[in-house]
């Protein structure tokens, strides 16, 4: 399973904990060194089968500062890829794709229970 992630998010943090304590096993990338490409991005939304929106991190800085909030909603898809595959930080962390090919934005243990045990 690869469990992508920013080290410093407390959410993020939270969400490890979790993957450790059902011994699940992962590799960790951090999404600021190693930020999801636009390719990776397109296949992980297509199988999670949420919304392009789900994985912009709205709450992040960069997201704020370049005022996407009223840009989005004008953008194409194709657009929308493009920019999150510029930046690790304007993705929602954290995101997991299991072996079983589930994908999974951000932490919710309900779902995250419901797909992965």
């Amino acid at each position: 399973m690869l469990f992508v992630c920013y080290p410093r998010c407390s959410t993020c943090a939270k969400a490890r904990a979790w993957l450790n304590e059902h011994n699940l096993e992962f590799t960790e990338r951090d999404i600021k060194v190693d930020n999801p490409t636009e390719k990776e991005l397109r296949a992980w939304h297509k199988t999670s089968g949420f919304e392009l929106k789900r994985f912009f991190n709205t709450s992040g800085i960069p997201y704020r500062e370049m005022g996407l909030a009223k840009k989005l909603p004008n953008m194409s898809d194709d657009e929308k890829f493009a920019l999150l595959a510029t930046n690790g930080m304007l993705v929602k962390r954290p995101i997991v794709i299991a072996d079983s090919g589930k994908v999974l934005v951000g932490f919710k243990p309900d779902e995250w229970t419901e797909a992965l045990l």
